[in-house]
């Protein structure tokens, strides 16, 4: 064993090994916004030019889930009153 260097218990010396590469730190920066939020696009390259939905779209798109939520709701109404009547029925109150 020469001064300076160590050899390891394979025989084999520090200098001898090859270096090891560094691994290269990523560095993430918080601005803020979610992965979602695109308000900061823009179409044709004017930045006041956003797409604006109408009235008309916008009552469009709620009747339009409205009219899927109304089973659902019913559904949802009628379980909870069998439920009540049982209640009321164990209880002997009906």
């Amino acid at each position: 064993m020469s001064k300076g260097r160590r050899e390891d218990e394979t025989g084999e010396r520090e200098d001898d090994r090859p270096a090891k590469k560094k691994e290269q730190k990523i560095i993430y920066i918080d601005d803020g916004s979610t992965v979602a939020d695109m308000s900061g696009t823009f179409r044709g390259g004017r930045k006041d030019a956003r797409p604006r939905s109408t009235f008309k779209e916008k009552a469009r798109t709620y009747f339009s889930v409205v009219k899927k939520m109304i089973l659902p709701l019913l559904v949802t109404l009628i379980a909870f009153t069998v439920v009540i009547i049982l209640f009321l029925f164990a209880a002997g109150k009906l």
